[in-house]
């Protein structure tokens, strides 16, 4: 909706004049500007994430210890506690050198990452930050801004209501859209985006701040700020209940008799309940942030069944809500469009931006959606989960694989007749990195 200044006022850079004209005085540029705090907010929050070492490295790392260890040990047992000669000793010295080859374990997470990335990339989720995609799969706290997250940053027709028993709602509306189609305010392009006929108009006028009126079909039609005075009394309560749920609503007079009204609201998106619901399923708290008033906070957060919500949150303190939600306890991803979420983005656990926001929204987040669809959040939370286990899986197997490969490149059942040639264990070897690659290709059944 439209904010209305007066003079001594003060504006935001990058603030749309909707008629008229202006003069505005800057007294705040280069570094003192909005966009530069904003910026300033974002390297604060960036400058407290902790930075995460490779487990996949650490541990190929510490499997060539064991590896280079093991073989020393194996020869010196076999010269000097078995006493055998030294071709059989080195033997057994390089069967193990080979078979604990750190390929399957060093190839283990880095294989999942590659092709988890592949199907993020094909599912419109952009990772920017693998630590943080990988601390997905932990969140159990999702922070969505209201107005172009959860819904879709335009006004919809939510109820129409006729006074009059002879005029349907349906032709009080199609009146309303016929002379508003004329108009270029919000609320005009919400009654005219509805689906219902328009008929030509005549004698349009327009008076900022008050309303549009034109004839059509030879009645004067005017649609207007309401006054409670012109609800009828068997339609007060309804009026009443919709205004403190904070939609707006408009007054349709025809020939100048208020006639009904019709109430609208930022139109929520039909795949916000979807996505809120499946992240509860999952054990995940839903919360909403938004600089909206109480009252439209409160019939969003109804509508979703969220968990939480915040409103009249000024764009300075959004981080620091989000600082209040963690200090709960929760792991929190945000997700967000414009420049106000970015601080926000960079003080959650993960920072998720929708794809269709500001360029700072986007460079501050860990991930981006590129469709503007809530879904994607499950989608995403799925794929971590899925990812962690196959990296598990893998971890697991190269690490079982060394525990019971090692003693036998050793030759400890020698005395049994059981004894790996080199050859032997460079197949095993190989064996358990085609393992741990077919395995982790198994992720897109999975995910």
């Amino acid at each position: 909706m439209p904010v209305e200044k007066s003079v001594g006022a003060r504006v935001i850079g990058g603030s749309i004049n909707g008629e008229g004209s202006m003069t505005v005085e800057v007294d705040q540029a280069g570094e003192d500007s909005y966009l530069s705090q904003v910026i300033d907010l974002v390297e604060e929050a960036q400058k407290s994430k902790s930075r995460t070492q490779d487990l996949a490295n650490r541990a190929a790392m510490w499997l060539t210890l064991v590896a280079v260890t093991a073989g020393a040990v194996t020869l010196g047992a076999w010269l000097v506690l078995a006493n055998a000669d030294l071709a059989f000793s080195l033997e057994r010295t390089v069967t193990v050198m080979v078979t604990t080859c750190p390929h399957a374990l060093g190839l283990a997470i880095p294989l999942v990452v590659a092709v988890s990335t592949a199907i993020s990339a094909q599912r419109g989720l952009l990772v920017r930050n693998r630590a943080a995609f990988e601390t997905m799969r932990r969140v159990n706290a999702v922070i969505f801004d209201k107005t172009g997250t959860l819904t879709e940053g335009r006004f919809g027709i939510t109820e129409v209501v006729s006074f009059d028993k002879a005029l349907s709602d349906t032709r009080l509306l199609s009146l309303a859209a016929s002379v508003e189609a004329q108009s270029e305010h919000p609320l005009a392009r919400g009654i005219a985006s509805a689906d219902v006929e328009t008929m030509p108009v005549d004698e349009f006028h327009s008076e900022p701040g008050h309303g549009v009126e034109a004839t059509v079909d030879g009645t004067r039609i005017r649609v207007h700020r309401p006054k409670s005075s012109d609800v009828p009394g068997n339609h007060r309560k309804e009026f009443e209940t919709l205004t403190a749920t904070g939609k707006t609503i408009v007054m349709v007079s025809l020939d100048g008799q208020p006639t009904g009204f019709i109430a609208l609201a930022d139109v929520v998106r039909k795949e916000s309940k979807e996505a809120i619901d499946a992240l509860k399923s999952m054990g995940i708290e839903c919360m909403m942030l938004t600089g909206d008033r109480q009252e439209v906070a409160q019939w969003v957060s109804r509508e979703l069944e969220l968990d939480d919500y915040f409103a009249q949150v000024l764009p300075g303190e959004k981080a620091s809500k989000v600082r209040e939600v963690k200090s709960r306890g929760l792991r929190v991803a945000m997700t967000g469009d414009g420049v106000n979420d970015a601080p926000a983005l960079a003080a959650a656990d993960i920072g998720i931006a929708i794809g269709s926001g500001t360029d700072v929204a986007v460079s501050t987040a860990d991930i981006v959606l590129v469709r503007s669809d809530p879904r994607d959040i499950v989608t995403l939370v799925h794929l971590a989960r899925a990812t962690y286990r196959k990296m598990i899986q893998n971890l697991v197997w190269a690490t079982g694989y060394n525990a019971i490969a090692i003693p036998l490149a050793a030759g400890a059942l020698y005395q049994a007749g059981i004894l790996l040639s080199p050859a032997a264990g460079a197949i095993l070897m190989s064996l358990s990195t085609v393992i741990v690659a077919v395995n982790a290709r198994l992720l897109r059944l999975k995910a």
